[in-house]
């Protein structure tokens, strides 16, 4: 047998063993996409937009900014071995987040102003709680893929499409350096999964699978040993989607669906590299999917890009 052989034989073998996962996977995607779009209507009576004029370009330069910035913050923190303060960190600005993106379904039943927030804030709480005390992966995977979907709805409408395409062509070349030039995202993800933090998404492989006893991921790549989930960071999710809500916001649901279809095509392109068992960078496929199908959508079917 040649090594191609050899090569498509231990593909397809992973393929068959990983599909449920896959399939889940992309599901979670599906599902924080569509309700992402389902929700601007809310999102966007509630104002919780995070920029006063959405088709500034200088918005994706600030947000790329403020990533670059936190993500040093983070890695030097995690050096320093202050894992309490990372953990602290992590867990008040989900929470935080929790608040504006639980806020708009109080604004839309009469709840607004002060007393919105309050019960914006309980459930944050509480949700915030829960994910401190007992991060299993299904706990983690209902918080994380409700978060994307409230992120994503605000990113939608707070970039207009030419800053959106700017930001995710941005991400892209970011994390593509960020994984295979510096590696310094895999010790990020590292550092999350020993802290048991809340910003990915856990999906086992088998049925006695227990986030709570994961170890180190980068222990389990250097040894070569076989990972018991796949897992995938909510920037995945969410970087790709705010295209997908602001192609909805912009062009309507037509092309909304083609951006979000685009980046599920990007999605499973990348599975078929995870398998090899190396970590890869996200965005490009997936932003670059996205961004196929907005172009698709928007000129071939509304004939009109919206830019």
């Amino acid at each position: 047998m040649s090594d191609t052989e050899q090569t498509e034989l231990s593909l397809s073998e992973a393929w068959q063993e990983n599909r449920l996962p896959i399939l889940a996977l992309a599901l979670c995607f599906v599902i924080s996409h569509m309700l992402a779009m389902y929700l601007v209507p809310a999102y966007e009576e509630a104002e919780v937009q995070a920029f006063d004029n959405p088709d500034d370009p200088t918005n994706s330069v600030f947000y790329i900014g403020i990533i670059l910035v936190f993500t040093a913050f983070v890695l030097w923190i995690a050096k320093q071995g202050l894992e309490w303060i990372l953990q602290l960190i992590f867990l008040s600005a989900i929470g935080v987040t929790f608040i504006y993106v639980f806020y708009p379904f109080f604004h839309t039943v009469g709840i607004t102003g002060v007393a919105g927030y309050i019960g914006a804030t309980g459930l944050a709480i509480e949700l915030t709680f829960l994910l401190m005390t007992y991060p299993e992966w299904y706990v983690i995977d209902i918080a994380g893929v409700l978060l994307a979907a409230g992120v994503a709805a605000i990113f939608g409408i707070s970039f207009g499409l030419l800053p959106a395409l700017l930001l995710l062509v941005g991400l892209a070349i970011y994390d593509a350096w960020a994984v295979y030039q510096t590696g310094h995202m895999v010790d990020l993800a590292d550092s999350v999964m020993n802290l048991k933090l809340p910003i990915l998404l856990v999906i086992p492989k088998s049925k006695g699978y227990s986030f709570l006893d994961q170890g180190s991921l980068a222990d389990q790549i250097e040894k070569g040993e076989k990972r018991e989930a796949l897992f995938m960071g909510l920037g995945d999710l969410v970087i790709p989607g705010a295209l997908v809500v602001s192609s909805k916001v912009a062009l309507g649901w037509t092309v909304g669906i083609f951006s979000m279809v685009g980046s599920l095509i990007g999605f499973w392109i990348l599975m078929t590299y995870v398998l090899s068992g190396r970590p890869q960078a996200g965005l490009p496929l997936l932003n670059g999917g996205a961004i196929l199908g907005y172009l698709i959508g928007a000129y071939f079917v509304v004939g009109d890009l919206g830019l």
